[in-house]
């Protein structure tokens, strides 16, 4: 009979509400979970018997519809080490079988997760709060890009940076069209080089040696000696300094300066610009004095056109044995770029530094993590310097809501989700962290709705019941 029909489609309803009860119930339970992704029921309708003259009661079952690809709110957290992923995909994960050596055991695995709450433990490792250890991949030191594509277990060695010697320093400046030295005067054609035409033809310069004579003949060995530097810092200018540092990790002051040399076909007052050679100076020894060597020739003339360019550009030069009172810092490249070295008009008369800094550092002790836009994990060293260290890499799935849900909100990959794919498009936020995509307003609705129907399908089974006692009563 259909009496006992609708009762069995009621009791199919009771079931289903029941399991829609259960998602809600977990839903509810996790709102304020990290990186949790909400389920809701998907009724289904189940057809027994159904044509232009006969319906027969049928069935219904709830299914899990899961939300995996569902975005969550987005939040700041005081936690430098916390990351969220705004987008597309999942990191990376491992979970630990044991420990050996008090260190962790990882199983041979890959899991994906959203919740990006990790902080370092005692050995090194980035772990969420469920237990989860983030997989990325290492960064060269050297190239500054991810060591291969293959993913791994983060390690943060905490052990101290090892000094990094000097070995190239950037440096980009204008020269002015006429220096301003002490020596330089408007009125006396020439004063502004280092050394004027009649001091050059004189028998007595003001050198003791000629300093713009690189090769060391027949008096000139490219350097200021100690007896001349006041006439020397009389006819240059300063073009700054930078702290470089030995093997050792030894702080090296290099101090710059720049001399005029030539005026060619001009005035000398800087009003009629000709070709303009200048070149560059750095200290080699603070205490040097008489013959010793004070300044030393970095042993390359920039030469520029009437409109200020270098002719030729000079990209680089190499500073070769560059000895700072006595510390050898080997051969160091000064990297200008392209363009990096100009002579524009400057009515101060002095250089003015647009770059200047070197690739070397002391050795230092971690003293925090962080992330960065690039969704590296970055490592502050108390020598001041900042390192990347990581690259958190994120998995994307062709079906993200057909993983499997684990513990500690955490999914494994399935059939009906794809194998993992390495890089997904979404952003690694750092400070952050991604709320449960629950919304607790929509659930109370959903719950309410439950509730009614489910009380509704438990009138069904009554009415259904009264009706069938009034049946079996009519033959009394």
């Amino acid at each position: 009979m259909s009496f006992f029909g609708a009762m069995s489609t009621a009791v199919t309803g009771i079931k289903a509400q029941s399991s829609a009860l259960s998602y809600i119930s977990d839903n509810i339970a996790n709102s304020q979970t990290t990186g949790f992704k909400r389920t809701e029921a998907s009724f289904l309708d189940i057809v027994t018997v159904a044509n232009s003259t006969n319906q027969q009661p049928g069935a219904v079952l709830a299914q899990p519809k899961y939300t995996n690809s569902v975005q969550g709110t987005v939040t700041s957290s005081s936690i430098t080490t916390n990351m969220a992923i705004n987008g597309d995909g999942y990191f990376i994960v491992s979970k630990a079988v044991g420990t050996a050596d008090n260190s962790p055991v990882f199983q041979n695995v890959d899991y994906y997760t959203r919740a990006g709450d990790f902080t370092p433990d005692k050995n090194g490792y980035l772990k969420n709060s469920s237990g989860y250890y983030l997989q990325g991949t290492p960064i060269d030191p050297t190239t500054g890009n991810p060591a291969g594509d293959a993913t791994g277990v983060i390690q943060v060695n905490q052990s101290f940076l090892a000094a990094k010697a000097s070995t190239t320093i950037n440096y980009q400046a204008n020269l002015p069209l006429y220096p301003k030295t002490p020596n330089s005067d408007t009125t006396v054609a020439g004063s502004e080089l280092l050394q004027t035409a009649a001091e050059k033809a004189s028998s007595t310069p003001p050198f003791h040696n000629d300093p713009t004579n690189l090769t060391g003949t027949p008096a000139g060995d490219g350097v200021i000696q100690g007896q001349d530097e006041a006439t020397f810092l009389d006819r240059s200018v300063t073009g700054g300094s930078v702290t470089t540092y030995d093997a050792s990790g030894n702080a090296v002051s290099v101090q710059l300066r720049w001399v005029k040399v030539d005026n060619a076909n001009g005035d000398g007052s800087g009003t009629s610009p000709g070709t303009q050679s200048w070149q560059l100076f750095y200290k080699s020894d603070d205490t040097a004095t008489g013959t010793s060597a004070k300044w030393t020739n970095a042993g390359q003339t920039y030469t520029f056109d009437s409109a200020g360019n270098a002719t030729p550009p000079i990209s680089s030069t190499t500073l070769s044995n560059l000895t700072v009172n006595g510390d050898n810092l080997g051969n160091i490249t000064l990297y200008n770029g392209n363009g990096g070295v100009t002579q524009y008009a400057d009515t101060s008369g002095t250089v003015t530094v647009n770059k200047i800094d070197q690739d070397g550092y002391a050795a230092g002790e971690l003293v925090g993590l962080s992330i960065t836009d690039q969704g590296r994990i970055a490592g502050t060293y108390s020598n001041g310097k900042t390192l990347d260290l990581y690259q958190v890499t994120l998995a994307k799935f062709n079906n993200p809501d057909g993983l499997q849900k684990i513990d500690g909100a955490a999914f494994a990959a399935t059939n009906e989700s794809g194998q993992a794919i390495k890089g997904a498009s979404g952003d690694i936020v750092g400070s952050a962290l991604e709320e449960s995509n629950v919304d607790l307003s929509d659930e109370f609705s959903k719950l309410i709705i439950a509730q009614q129907a489910y009380t509704a399908n438990t009138r069904v089974i009554t009415a259904a019941d009264s009706l069938m006692q009034e049946t079996l009563n009519m033959k009394r």
